[in-house]
């Protein structure tokens, strides 16, 4: 049985991830850790609120005797310079994930990436180099037990409040991108029963593209999705 701990539930994907985890059978409890509640109520659920991701010196001794951290918490490159959205999405991500590895040595680190990002941190788009360098950080902390999640345009999950305006129509939008661009199109669903499989039982890759998502994805828990 897992014990999760899981950021961004305000978030789209992060709020898909968490219906997920709250409907499967093998996991035990989830720790939401945000600035804001999640506002849902659940007997496996628990939250712990805090306003500073840079400082979680209040919050620490919440986080010891989890197994596994789904970290889904990020932000648009929109608008943003390289500065910027390099301390929000590489310092707070790692800051985050080095205070989990303190508390849990042997725990598994999920980190929500994105397609495209680039590993080699040279690229001609800063938000692909950012989150490469992410990456990169994240797998010297953890090692084999870090996986990195590249989901590409995402199926909202059935009774999620947090959709973002991007996706608006996703109902006639998501089936159109799926035929077409199959590589780059799976649903919130599918993110999160893959990671729940591989934090049980381990993937033959630590970097999951699209494809991976959707073949790690097999044996989807039936429920109301």
């Amino acid at each position: 049985m897992l014990k999760i701990i899981l950021t961004g539930a305000t978030g789209m994907v992060g709020e898909g991830v968490l219906l997920v985890c709250l409907a499967h059978p093998e996991v035990e409890k989830v720790l939401v850790i945000g600035r804001h509640s999640s506002g849902r109520n659940h007997p496996k659920l628990t939250e712990s609120l805090t306003k500073d991701f840079a400082d979680l010196s209040a919050i620490e001794d919440k986080l010891a005797g989890y197994d596994t951290c789904f970290f889904c918490a990020g932000v648009s490159s929109i608008g943003k310079s390289e500065d910027e959205y390099y301390k929000i999405t590489y310092g707070l991500t790692v800051n985050f994930a080095e205070t989990f590895k303190k508390q849990n040595p042997k725990a598994k680190f999920f980190y929500i990436s994105g397609y495209g990002t680039d590993s080699s941190e040279k690229g001609k788009y800063m938000w692909a180099r950012v989150k490469g360098k992410t990456e990169n950080r994240l797998s010297e902390i953890f090692g084999k037990n870090a996986y990195m999640f590249r989901p590409g345009y995402l199926k909202p999950t059935k009774g999620q409040r947090r959709i973002l305006k991007a996706y608006w129509g996703w109902q006639i939008s998501y089936p159109f991108m799926k035929l077409v661009m199959p590589k780059f199109t799976c649903t919130l669903k599918e993110v999160g029963i893959a990671m729940i499989n591989c934090a049980l039982n381990g993937y033959s890759k630590n970097i999951l593209e699209v494809k991976d998502i959707i073949q790690n994805s097999e044996g989807l828990i039936k429920g109301n999705f």
